[in-house]
């Protein structure tokens, strides 16, 4: 199967879908899959940060991120594509699942 750029309505389908397990919504920001994670200290957003660089390694799928202190801000979008891809939401879905094993 051919990685492929989703259109508009698979797009919110996908996000509505990602957004009903998720305790803050992801959003769209520039054609990008967007979310700020905060945890209780810089130990725990590190940890969760190489958790999903693990993951995203293994997937060859990489985000745009941006970490401060307990403050972790994620961009996620398909280069290859030129837009969101199936690869972004499921990136998300494990950074939600990853997320969870530390208090926030």
């Amino acid at each position: 199967m051919t990685l492929q750029k989703l259109n508009d309505n698979d797009v919110q389908q996908a996000l509505h879908s990602l957004n009903e397990k998720s305790d803050s919504k992801w959003t769209l920001e520039d054609d990008k899959l967007s979310k700020t994670f905060k945890f209780k200290d810089f130990q725990q957003a590190f940890g969760f940060m190489t958790l999903c660089a693990i993951y995203a390694e293994k997937k060859d799928h990489h985000p745009e991120w941006f970490n401060v202190y307990n403050t972790v801000k994620i961009q996620l979008t398909t280069h290859d594509v030129g837009g969101l891809s199936e690869k972004d939401f499921d990136l998300a879905s494990k950074m939600e699942y990853n997320a969870s094993f530390f208090t926030r």
